[in-house]
């Protein structure tokens, strides 16, 4: 079974690596939406995968690093381009979350990045 958490967070950030005229070189910002998928079998005396509540406490720390902060200064982001930014998140919650299927990244309501691993 397949199980999915949405959580979101604002930050800012630059992509110094498109041409001078790019409007994205500017700093800007965005409201971004994560949907996290987590995969495995009901827990029989439970009925379900797994507890939100505990989705929320392992994620919620990730998200804060950079919830409203300045990407481009949080180590590993320098480029923090949507794919960039799915792949560090992948690599914080996955060691913790070894059911992560899939994240699915919304740096606006018509753009995004989904990323399943290597």
């Amino acid at each position: 079974m397949l199980i999915f958490k949405q959580f979101s967070f604002d930050s800012a950030h630059y992509l110094p690596n498109v041409p001078a005229d790019h409007k994205c070189r500017n700093t800007h910002g965005h409201t971004y939406r994560m949907i996290i998928y987590l995969e495995g079998n009901l827990i029989p005396e439970k009925e379900w995968v797994m507890d939100f509540s505990e989705v929320k406490k392992v994620v919620a720390p990730i998200i804060d690093e950079i919830d409203h902060k300045l990407l481009n200064e949080i180590p590993g982001m320098e480029n923090p381009t949507c794919e960039r930014i799915i792949i560090w998140l992948w690599e914080k919650i996955k060691p913790l979350l070894p059911a992560l299927k899939k994240i699915e990244l919304h740096e606006t309501p018509t753009s995004g990045a989904v990323y399943e691993g290597e």
